[in-house]
């Protein structure tokens, strides 16, 4: 089995914050990232897939088309946006890292199986919301 991994890179906001507890309950669990006005991340985005090569390219995954397919279902809908506001597949959702990771999943995984024939299926998503604080999903098992 081979992974082959794209990182691509977006710019957004968002606030942590439970509408049903207190402001001061919202600061203790959350912090800085309850601020009333928002907060920003550069946010680093690896997409890995898993499969066999193709015998005819040589290919997991035709790296451009993983790039393509990322840019458009994904950095577009989400690069200088607020997360809580701006981004419809987050409406209602806790603004988490690892919230904004599994909607991704929901995104890309199926797409990924569409455009390699189901040769190869999406193994893993790693959100970097910081150099050092980041979440790692590997589907539903």
């Amino acid at each position: 089995m081979i992974y082959v991994s794209r990182l691509e890179h977006f710019n957004a906001a968002h606030k942590l914050y439970n509408p049903n507890w207190s402001l001061a309950k919202n600061k203790e669990v959350f912090g800085p990232c309850a601020n009333v006005n928002w907060h920003g991340h550069n946010f680093e985005l690896i997409t890995t897939v898993k499969g066999k090569p193709d015998p005819d390219t040589g290919f997991v995954i035709d790296l451009k088309q993983l790039s393509t397919l990322i840019r458009e279902h994904i950095i577009k809908k989400v690069d200088h946006k607020n997360l809580n506001m701006d981004v419809p597949f987050m409406e209602g959702k806790m603004a988490s890292t690892e919230n904004l990771t599994i909607e991704f999943w929901k995104i890309l995984e199926p797409r990924i199986s569409e455009i390699t024939g189901g040769r190869a299926k999406l193994h893993s998503l790693k959100l970097y919301e910081t150099p050092r604080n980041y979440v790692e999903y590997f589907g539903e098992e």
